[in-house]
C-alpha cells in the first residue's frame, strides 16, 4: 500500500473515532448528567396533582363555626398537553362557545406559560363537574383539582370576614412567587388580615398517566408526595346572633353600626348597610354576583363601618365637656345662660332645639337638652385658653385630645382599609381665611360638625374611653389564634395592650359627663332606649346631609345618630349606630341600639322591642336619589361602552328617539308630530341620526 493510502486511512479511522467518541460523550451527558429528557418523559407520564389546604375555620364568641370549608372542584389545563381534541363538544359540555375557549386558554399561556397548569374554570357546579368526570379521557390536558371553597352557615358577616379569590399576576410578583397561579388569598376583612394564619401550606400529589391521559395510580407509591397542611383558625368576639339580629335591623338603610365590649377592645358586632350575603362571593357565581355589586351606586360591598365619613354631630358633645373639664375651662357645675341659639359670635348660630331658661344650667342638663350654645361656648373657651397664647396652638391641643379619642386617626383594627375620618389642621383654616380665623370661624365643631367627621368604629371606641373611664383597647375581632406562635402573638399583643390616654380626668369629671348621659336616657332625648333593669348612658344626634346630583346641591333627610354604653355600671357593651338620611337620632338609631343592648345583656326581648324589631326592620329607609344616580351612572357606563366596541345592546335602554306618529292636521300643527321619551343622561350624543334627550327617572 502507497504511503498516501495508508495517511487517508489514518484520518478515516481518526474521524470515525472522534464522531463515536463524541456521539457516547452526548448520549452520557442525555442519559446520566442531564435530565431534560427524563424530566420531559416524566412530564408526560406524571401528573403533579396540587393538594389544596383547608383554610382555617372563624369561630364566634360561643364557638360556633361562621365561616366553614366545603369542597368544589377547579378545571384545570396545561395547554402545551391540548392536541387532538373536538373542541365543539368540550365547549358544549362546559357552556361555552369557541371564542371563550379560545380566549381562556391564550390568558392560560399568558399568565403561567403553556407548560404549566392554570386555572380553566373555577368551582365547577356538579353538573359540570359530573358531565367532565365521565368524558375526561377525551380531553388531554385538562383535569379536576380539589379545591376547598368557603362557605357561612349563618349568612351573616360579609364585611367583616370578607372573601377569598384567586391570586392576580401582580400579587404573585408581590408576593416573591410565593403565591402560584390558581391559589386563592384573602381579599378583604379577617380572611385578608389574617391571610398567613389562614391560608395554610399546599401539598402534591403525584399520579401517573396513561397513554389516554386518565389517571390510572400513584406513582412511586406516594414516596414523593407531600400533605397539605390546613389552616389555622381563628376565635373571635363576634356574636353571631347579635351580628345576625344587627343585620336585620339595618337591612334597606345605608349607614354602620358598630358594637363593642368596652373590657377588652372586642367588636362583638359590626354592620354596613346596605348588606349583602356572603355566600354571594364563593361558588359558581361568584364572579356575576362581584360584578353586578361592584356597579351598584349604594355601595354595598363598602364597609361603612370603618369607611363611612359622617359628622357625629351632637353625639361628640360628652367628648367635648371632658375635653373642656380635663384643660380647666369649666366644672361640673358650669351653666350657660341659652336663650335659643349661640349670640356671641354675631350670626346667631347654632340654634338650639331647646329654648327654656335653665337647660343648660350645668354640664349634666347640658347634656341631657343638648344644647348647642353651650358646647360651642365650650368649644371657644377651649381653643381660646389662655395658657395656649392664640387660637392655633389651643386648636392644636384641643385636636391632640381628638387623636387621643381616637378620631382623625386609625385605630387599627383588624380589618385592611380602615379610614382615619377627619380633624382638620391648622393649616387647613390658615389656607381658607389668609392666616386670619378665630374661634367663632369654626365653633360648630364644638357641636360635631364642620369639617370633623368620624367613623361608626371611632365613635364606639370613643364611648368605650368614656365608659372605662379613660381607657380602650385597640377594637378588634380576633381574641386569639389556634395554636399560636411568636409571629402571632407579636400581631396579637397591640390588642392585648391597655392605652391608657386619659385616665387622668378626676372621677368626678366623669361623674357629670356620665350621669348626664344616663340623664339622656332618662328625660333627655333619648327616653326611646330605656330598658326595664338596666341603666343605659346614651347621646342621640342629628346631622344634615347634602349631595351633588345634576350639578345641584340637593338637601337630603338628616342623619340619624345614636351612641350609647350598658349598664352605667361595669358597662359591658358599647354601641354606636349611624343610619343615613333618617331624621332624628332617637327616631332609628335610638331604638336600633336598645335593640341590641336588650338581646346581648338579656338575651331576649321584650314584647315591645320584638314588635320595633320588626318595624324597623321592614322599614326602607334607602335615600330616594339612588335611584336617579344608578340611572345616570349605568347610562354614561352604556356609552362608554358603545364608543369602545360599537355595541349598542346596553345602550337602548337608557336611550330613545323621536318617532313620527301620526296625528289629526290643525293649522297650527303639521300632519305627522313627534313623539319623545325621556332619557339618557348625555347631551352630545346621537344615533341613526335622530336626536337623545336627556332625563330619567327621580
Amino acid at each position: 500500500m502507497s504511503v498516501f493510502n495508508q495517511s487517508r486511512s489514518r484520518i478515516i479511522r481518526l474521524i470515525f473515532l472522534v464522531t463515536f467518541l463524541v456521539i457516547a460523550a452526548q448520549l452520557f451527558y442525555l442519559q446520566v448528567i442531564s435530565g431534560k429528557y427524563r424530566q420531559l418523559a416524566i412530564d408526560n407520564a406524571i401528573f403533579p396533582k396540587i393538594i389544596y389546604p383547608e383554610r382555617g375555620i372563624i369561630y364566634d364568641r360561643k364557638g360556633k363555626a361562621i365561616l366553614n370549608n366545603t369542597i368544589s372542584y377547579d378545571l384545570m389545563v396545561t395547554p402545551a398537553e391540548v392536541r387532538n381534541m373536538d373542541t365543539l363538544e368540550f365547549c358544549r359540555l362546559m357552556n361555552i362557545d369557541t371564542a371563550e375557549f379560545k380566549k381562556r386558554m391564550l390568558e392560560a399561556r399568558i399568565k403561567n406559560t403553556s407548560v404549566r397548569p392554570s386555572v380553566f374554570e373555577d368551582l365547577l357546579t356538579p353538573q359540570i363537574q359530573a358531565r367532565f368526570e365521565e368524558n375526561s379521557w377525551k380531553f388531554t390536558g385538562f383535569t379536576m383539582v380539589e379545591r376547598p371553597l368557603r362557605t357561612y352557615p349563618f349568612n351573616a358577616a360579609a364585611h367583616i370576614l370578607g372573601y377569598i379569590n384567586e391570586v392576580s399576576p401582580r400579587e404573585i410578583e408581590n408576593s416573591g412567587n410565593f403565591y402560584r397561579m390558581g391559589d386563592y388569598k384573602g381579599k378583604t376583612g379577617l380572611e385578608s388580615y389574617y391571610e398567613n394564619v389562614l391560608m395554610g401550606q399546599r401539598g402534591v400529589q403525584y399520579l401517573i398517566k396513561d397513554n389516554k391521559n386518565r389517571l390510572v395510580g400513584k406513582y412511586e407509591n406516594g414516596s414523593f408526595d407531600t400533605a397539605a397542611v390546613a389552616g389555622r383558625g381563628l376565635r373571635t368576639y363576634l356574636d353571631v346572633e347579635l351580628q345576625q339580629l344587627a343585620e336585620k335591623l339595618m337591612s334597606n338603610k345605608v349607614g354602620g353600626l358598630v358594637a363593642i365590649d368596652p373590657k377588652t377592645g372586642g367588636i362583638l358586632a359590626m354592620v354596613s348597610g346596605p348588606n349583602f350575603n356572603p355566600n354571594d362571593l364563593t361558588g359558581p357565581d361568584k364572579s356575576k354576583n362581584y360584578g353586578r355589586m361592584v356597579l351598584d351606586v349604594t355601595g354595598p360591598m363598602l364597609n361603612r363601618a370603618i369607611n363611612g365619613l359622617y359628622e357625629p354631630g351632637s353625639t361628640f358633645k360628652p367628648l367635648g365637656a371632658l375635653v373642656a373639664l380635663d384643660e380647666g375651662v369649666i366644672t361640673p357645675s358650669y351653666g350657660y345662660p341659652c336663650g335659643g341659639r349661640y349670640t356671641l359670635c354675631g350670626h346667631g348660630k347654632p340654634a338650639c332645639t331647646h329654648a327654656g331658661g335653665g337647660h343648660a344650667a350645668n354640664l349634666r342638663l347640658s347634656i341631657a337638652n343638648s344644647c348647642n350654645a353651650y358646647y360651642a361656648h365650650v368649644y371657644r373657651m377651649t381653643v381660646d385658653n389662655p395658657r395656649y397664647g392664640n387660637v392655633k396652638m389651643g386648636y392644636l391641643k384641643w385636636r391632640e385630645y381628638m387623636n387621643i379619642f381616637g378620631l382623625g386617626v386609625k385605630l387599627g383594627v383588624d380589618l385592611p382599609s380602615e379610614n382615619r375620618g377627619n380633624i382638620p389642621d391648622t393649616s387647613v383654616y390658615n389656607k381658607e381665611n389668609d392666616n386670619r380665623w378665630t374661634s367663632c370661624t369654626n365653633l360648630t365643631l364644638g357641636i360635631g360638625q364642620d369639617k370633623m367627621q368620624t367613623t361608626p368604629l371611632q365613635m364606639a371606641n370613643a364611648m368605650c374611653i368614656i365608659a372605662n373611664r379613660g381607657y380602650y383597647y385597640t377594637p378588634h375581632f380576633v381574641q386569639k389564634i389556634e395554636n399560636e406562635t411568636d409571629d402571632d402573638t407579636t400581631v396579637m399583643n397591640k390588642f392585648r395592650k391597655k392605652h391608657e390616654v386619659l385616665t387622668q380626668i378626676r372621677d368626678t369629671s366623669f361623674n357629670a359627663v356620665i350621669e348626664g348621659m344616663n340623664d339622656v336616657v332618662k328625660f333627655g332625648t333619648a327616653r326611646i332606649a330605656q330598658i326595664p333593669g338596666i341603666e343605659v348612658c346614651a347621646k342621640t344626634g342629628t346631622a344634615e346631609n347634602y349631595t351633588i346630583l345634576d350639578g345641584k346641591r340637593i338637601k337630603l333627610p338628616n342623619n340619624s345618630m345614636f351612641v350609647c354604653f350598658a349598664p352605667k355600671e361595669n358597662p359591658r357593651i358599647a354601641i354606636a349606630v349611624f343610619v343615613q338620611n333618617a331624621g332624628f337620632g332617637s327616631t332609628w338609631a335610638g331604638p336600633i341600639s336598645r335593640i341590641m343592648i336588650e338581646k346581648y345583656l338579656n338575651d331576649t326581648l321584650q314584647t315591645k322591642s320584638k314588635a320595633d324589631l320588626e318595624r324597623i326592620a321592614s322599614t326602607n329607609l334607602m335615600p330616594a336619589y339612588f335611584k336617579r344616580l344608578q340611572f345616570k351612572t349605568d347610562s354614561l357606563r352604556a356609552i362608554e361602552w358603545f364608543q369602545k366596541t360599537k355595541d349598542s345592546s346596553y345602550l337602548e335602554k337608557y336611550t330613545t328617539i323621536d318617532v313620527p306618529v301620526s296625528s289629526p292636521p290643525t293649522s297650527k300643527s303639521p300632519h305627522n308630530r313627534l313623539e319623545r321619551t325621556e332619557l339618557v343622561a348625555v347631551l352630545s350624543f346621537k344615533k341613526k341620526n335622530y336626536p337623545y334627550k336627556t332625563g330619567a327617572p327621580v
